[in-house]
């Protein structure tokens, strides 16, 4: 099985993982980030503890340019506080509508919660776009890798929502599997855009770890609802991308050698 997580997309994970929290150590002794102003457009509720954050980029067309593979983030700077974001927005948008849009989780105490209590107009810095984003060369052509799974959970979905929006090729491939974990339905972001996803050849697959009764679909962790289906005809023609816990990243990877190959 091929899994499209490069060097860059594993440092990614982690920095999703510790969305908030302060950079390390030795970012901050060796602090040569050039930082641009850009005013935010919005802060809207996205789901229950999630905010969609939308930012003006269109002064900034160095910034804006940075931007050119899903999976990318950056550093957010405010009132003297940073953190790291992940773009949810597809590279496309930043060309068209001058503006990058973050999926943002508002820990207490962190900046991320200052973040999601601004308004329209507030200045926030941010650092031009950084890593490799999502390796998706290991996974085509789509031809010879006809299955691929999508691990998300909680504010993961972020950049997959990057990778789904800008195309991969899924409608030209048999199996595209997006497994979704939240906790409930109303601490799921991107609902509205689920049919849309849904036309370009991605299955959508929702678990809910806590779901109220009238709750039909997967219950659980996302590993375990894949574990359950499975139906991976050739594992040497199926790459996987994963965002979210660790743990799940984790046990996912370790799928890659249990596949039942008669499906």
């Amino acid at each position: 099985m091929t899994v499209a997580k490069s060097t860059a997309l594993r440092h990614l994970s982690r920095l999703i993982l510790r969305c908030g929290l302060a950079v390390s150590a030795a970012a901050l002794r060796h602090d040569t980030t050039v930082w641009t102003p850009t005013p935010l457009v919005k802060v809207s509720p996205a789901a229950e503890s999630l905010f969609l954050v939308t930012v003006d980029v269109s002064r900034s067309p160095e910034l804006a340019a940075s931007y050119t593979s899903p999976g990318q983030y950056l550093h957010l700077c405010l009132r003297g506080r940073r953190t790291v974001l992940a773009i949810s927005s597809p590279p496309s948008i930043a060309a068209s509508s001058g503006v990058f849009e973050f999926l943002v989780k508002p820990i207490p105490g962190s900046t991320a919660e200052l973040l999601c209590e601004l308004r329209r107009g507030d200045v926030v810095e941010l650092s031009q776009a950084v890593g490799g984003g999502f390796d998706v060369d290991r996974i085509s052509p789509p031809e010879k890798y006809q299955t691929v799974l999508m691990f998300a959970t909680g504010s993961g979905i972020s950049p997959i929502r990057s990778l789904i929006e800008t195309g991969f090729g899924a409608d030209k491939r048999n199996d595209v599997r997006l497994y979704y974990g939240a906790t409930n339905l109303n601490r799921m972001a991107y609902q509205e855009r689920f049919e849309e996803w849904q036309s370009t050849g991605v299955n959508i697959v929702q678990v809910l770890s806590h779901p109220d009764d009238t709750w039909r679909g997967e219950r659980g962790f996302v590993q375990a609802a894949f574990a359950r289906a499975k139906r991976i005809l050739s594992p040497e023609s199926t790459g996987a991308v994963l965002c979210g816990y660790r743990k799940m990243a984790e046990v996912c990877s370790s799928f890659s050698s249990t596949f039942d190959m008669q499906g």
